[in-house]
């Protein structure tokens, strides 16, 4: 098993994960009903995807 040579100091960590950030998902108004949903998703208030019925909503 694999043993560090050195303990990583809280500086070198805290660089280290500075870039790990969550994100907000990305955000569009379905072109059926004008409700906000997730991107590549089934409109949750109308069922409709792409223009098309996706589901029994």
């Amino acid at each position: 098993m694999a043993v560090p040579k050195k303990r990583t100091g809280k500086s070198a960590q805290g660089h280290r994960r500075s870039n790990w950030k969550a994100t907000l998902p990305t955000m569009m108004v379905c072109d059926n009903c004008g409700d906000t949903k997730l991107t590549h998703t089934v409109c949750a208030s109308c069922g409709y995807y792409n223009g098309e019925k996706a589901s029994n909503k």
